[in-house]
Parts: C-alpha cells; sequence; structure tokens
C-alpha cells in the first residue's frame, strides 16, 4: 500500500514551522553561556573608546566608586593624565590631572587596591629593558567624576635581578601588594614588590614565578584567580600562596591588532579587554564561557593567532545556533527534494 505523497503545499508549513523551531533554539544558544546577562549590565558590555586623545589606551581598571566606568590612560607621549571613560557611551567621563609626579615616561598599566587607589606603573622600556629604575604613581579614585587635579604618590622601582621591559601591572584586590611582569620572548618573569611602598627609596621587586610573553594582566575580585594576556593569547591561573599555579588554563582572549589592557568588571563576571589605536574596542568576555580546560601554551611573538582569538567578538555561541538552524533546514529542503522526486517516478 502506498502512502499518500504530501502536498507542495503542506511541505511548505512544515519548513516553515521547522525554521521557526530551529531558529528559536539557535537564540537559546545564543542566550544560555551568559549573553544575556552580560547585555543586561553596561559595565559587562563590550564597548568603543570615543575619546580622541585616547590613541593608546594600554591599560583598564574597573572603577569601584563608579559603575561601568573604566580607568585608562595613553601609553607614552601624553603626559600626566588618566582617564574615565563610561562603557554605557564610550565617552570620558573623567580627566586627572596628576600633580606631584616627575614626566612620566612610558605608562603602560593602571590597577585599583583594596585601599581604593589607582596605581599606574610607568614600568615600559623603550630601550629594551635598560632603565635603572621606573615608576609607580599613586592616587584616591576620585568621588566624583569630572576633570579633576589630584596630587599622586610617586614611587621608584628596582627589580633585585636588574632593568626590565614591563607592561603589566597588578595589585591584589585582598593583600595591597603591587606585581610586575617583564615582557620578554624567552624568560619573562613575575615581580613581587615589598608588602609597603615606600616614597623614601627605591622599591627593589623580586621576581617570584615564570611568565609567558605578557602585555597586561589583572587579578579576579576576590584575589583567587590571575589572568594574563599577551598579543595572541591569555591565560587565567588560580592564585595560592601568592603564586600563581600550574599552566592555568587558556581564555578565549578577542583577536585585537595592539592587544594591550585586560582586567576584570567590579562584580568579576567578565573580562574586558582592550587595546591601543583610535577608536579602539573594549571587549566583554564572560568569564563563565571564557576559560577552557587545558590548551596550548603561549605562543612567541610572531607566531599566528590560534583559531579561537581571531574573531573580534566572542562568538561561539552564535556559531553553534547558526549550524544547527543550518543543518535543520538543509534536511527539511533535502526531505522536500525526495518527495519531488518520487512524485515524479
Amino acid at each position: 500500500m502506498r502512502l499518500p505523497l504530501p502536498s507542495a503545499a503542506a511541505l511548505t508549513a512544515a519548513a516553515t514551522a521547522t525554521a521557526t523551531v530551529l531558529a528559536a533554539a539557535a537564540v537559546v544558544v545564543v542566550v544560555l553561556p551568559g549573553a544575556a546577562s552580560a547585555a543586561q549590565s553596561p559595565e559587562s558590555s563590550s564597548f568603543t573608546i570615543s575619546d580622541p586623545r585616547i590613541k593608546e589606551s594600554s591599560g583598564l581598571a574597573a572603577s569601584r566608586v563608579h559603575p561601568g566606568v573604566y580607568w585608562t590612560h595613553n601609553d607614552s607621549e601624553d603626559g600626566p593624565y588618566v582617564y574615565g571613560v563610561d562603557s554605557a557611551t564610550g565617552n570620558t567621563v573623567a580627566r586627572v590631572t596628576l600633580t606631584g609626579i616627575g614626566r612620566p615616561r612610558d605608562v603602560e598599566a593602571i590597577s585599583l587596591g583594596p585601599d581604593g587607589q589607582l596605581y599606574v606603573g610607568d614600568i615600559g622600556d623603550n630601550r629594551g629593558g635598560t632603565w635603572d629604575h621606573v615608576w609607580i604613581y599613586r592616587f584616591q579614585e576620585p568621588r566624583q567624576l569630572g576633570d579633576v587635579t589630584v596630587k599622586a604618590a610617586q614611587f621608584t622601582v628596582r627589580y633585585e635581578d636588574g632593568p626590565r621591559d614591563a607592561e603589566s601591572l597588578m595589585v591584589h584586590p585582598v593583600t595591597g601588594r603591587v606585581y610586575i611582569a617583564s615582557k620578554n620572548e624567552s624568560k619573562g618573569g613575575l615581580y613581587e614588590g615589598p608588602a609597603e611602598l615606600s616614597t623614601g627609596g627605591a622599591n627593589v621587586f623580586r621576581r617570584v614565578a615564570a611568565v609567558p610573553w605578557v602585555t597586561d594582566g589583572a587579578f579576579s575580585p576576590d584575589g583567587s584567580r590571575l589572568t594574563l594576556r599577551g598579543y595572541f593569547t591569555a591565560r587565567t591561573y588560580p592564585w595560592k600562596d601568592g603564586r600563581p599555579e600550574g599552566e592555568g588554563e587558556r581564555v578565549d582572549a578577542p583577536w585585537q591588532g595592539q592587544a594591550e589592557s585586560v582586567t576584570y568588571t567590579a562584580d568579576g563576571s567578565t573580562l574586558m579587554f582592550g587595546s591601543e589605536g583610535a577608536s579602539s574596542r573594549v571587549v566583554a568576555v564572560p568569564v563563565a564561557a571564557a576559560s577552557s580546560p587545558g590548551g596550548s601554551a603561549s605562543p612567541q611573538p610572531g607566531s599566528p593567532p590560534d583559531a579561537s582569538a581571531t574573531s573580534a567578538e566572542p562568538t561561539g555561541s552564535f556559531g553553534k545556533g547558526a549550524l544547527v538552524l543550518a543543518g535543520g533546514l538543509a534536511l527539511v529542503f533535502g526531505a522536500r527534494r525526495l518527495f519531488r522526486r518520487r512524485a515524479r517516478d
């Protein structure tokens, strides 16, 4: 007994209904990993820095006083300025002028300590690691937004094993201890500062761990993790007894032309990745979806990025949903062609 073939209208209706269901399923796939929660909070969303004065954003720090505001600064040749950028609009809402310090040389990093003070690392070395000292500037995070002038403390820094080029400064959010990660192709190091910084003399930082090529780093707000990023990859390490532990977990950091900065949002739910350049993009990567077990070691400078870091924004969830939708539609339309062929036979 031959079953009656479905009509073209019935097949079209079935295809439409299937496509609708699959599209809804694809949307659910996009939402599940946490993109919805990030979208609901401006401070956890990607944004573009619109201020034309900020052309070399080299560090990021999430404000604890002003939700959704991120502090940043230019790399060099800008002066003693720190900018507050509103992530909801990308506009600058504050410019802090530092006094009481010398002329900044190569500002590379910024971090917020548990004391509510911002630490600015003038720690870069355009001479390839030959400066006999570098500086850290510290000032209280402004309670009011706007253009303000503040007096900062200046700390002289030396490394126990000689000059180093560095771009990463991290203040532990519980102990208040300052760490600097040097930038070197083969022998990068994590350096620990004294328990308390002093303006009375040089503060000697001692090497406590080896790290890969690093352009910035950040502690999670609870101090349990340390994330270090380079030009192509990033890794998150458990933090135990004042040291990073193990090989860490690979983070699906976005591909950025001049990857220079990273910070956690104030609630620790998201990593924010920034880069240099005019109108630079700060990309949000939810922490729950940021790390994947294992992964290969960070490549050396000049190595091609891996496939997970080639997109400007995290799109893995959308890609999976799109594949589901495409596969379902292929099955539906394949069935239509089969029925038509049988009808002609």
